[in-house]
């Protein structure tokens, strides 16, 4: 195997280039904390075993045999990344979705200026966003969709986009990101409808007692109880919460395998 890598070191750099990309865009593998050793080094891992297992003929052409750099194969290597690229802000979509219910409940709370860097998320992120969005990583992983989307998605990415298809196909690829942005913001508000709904009847409530009772001041006494009762509903509510991310991890997959099925032709 370490021979035909050698004598194909350019067909492997290729393969090298989309892994790499993928895993400096992906949660958890983004974070700075990750060494870039460990990157290279899975990505290397990563290439080795799909070297193997796919056909890569429609690269032949533009590879030249002395293993000589040309301009053409410096473009090809730029597409694969960029097609790395495409697959790694799609899982961050997918995430970004938990991140931001985390932001929309925070903010009504009044948990919003309590925002700390998110190693996960890249970005300032108030607290209960994390939570959502460390939540989110733990049921990744533990459902083995880490090892799907290394395994199948990236494997399976190279039998169905190449660099030829992303050109002809990139109005394809902006449509698929788009809808994938906007099911972003559809799932956030499903996730945080439950207590946003809640804190904003309590708000009202406050406010109305208040207006008939100024002497109670019971806006002051309300962002605790606002804050009690957030905390209690998650409690309620988080498995329902966790089936929640399983299904969005199914429909997202389900979504990316449906753009590989069309680049594919349908195979």
């Amino acid at each position: 195997m370490l021979e035909q890598i050698l004598n194909r070191a350019p067909l492997f750099l290729l393969i090298y280039a989309r892994c790499f990309t993928m895993l400096l865009t992906m949660p958890l593998f983004s974070m700075r904390s990750v060494s870039r050793i460990v990157k290279l080094a899975l990505a290397g891992y990563l290439a080795f075993f799909i070297f193997g297992s796919q056909d890569f003929s429609s690269y032949n052409s533009y590879l030249n045999g002395d293993g000589a750099f040309s301009i053409e194969f410096i473009l090809l290597i730029i597409g694969e990344g960029l097609i790395g690229i495409v697959l790694g802000f799609y899982v961050n979509i997918i995430f970004g979705a938990f991140s931001t219910a985390g932001q929309l409940t925070a903010f009504q709370m009044g948990f919003s200026a309590a925002s700390t860097y998110d190693a996960l998320a890249q970005v300032e992120n108030p607290l209960l966003g994390q939570f959502f969005n460390f939540m989110a990583m733990l049921i990744f992983m533990q459902t083995q969709w880490f090892q799907k989307l290394f395994m199948g998605g990236l494997a399976r990415s190279f039998d169905s986009i190449n660099v030829f298809a992303l050109i002809t196909g990139n109005q394809t690829v902006v449509t698929f990101l788009l809808r994938g942005l906007t099911k972003l913001f559809a799932d956030a508000l499903v996730i945080a409808l439950p207590i946003m709904g809640t804190l904003l009847l309590i708000t009202v409530c406050t406010g109305l007692l208040s207006k008939a009772a100024p002497q109670m001041n019971l806006l002051s006494e309300g962002f605790p109880i606002m804050i009690l009762t957030a905390f209690f509903i998650i409690l309620l509510i988080t498995p329902s919460l966790c089936d929640f991310f399983i299904r969005s991890f199914n429909l997202g997959f389900k979504a990316l395998e449906g753009l590989f099925i069309e680049f594919s032709g349908g195979k």
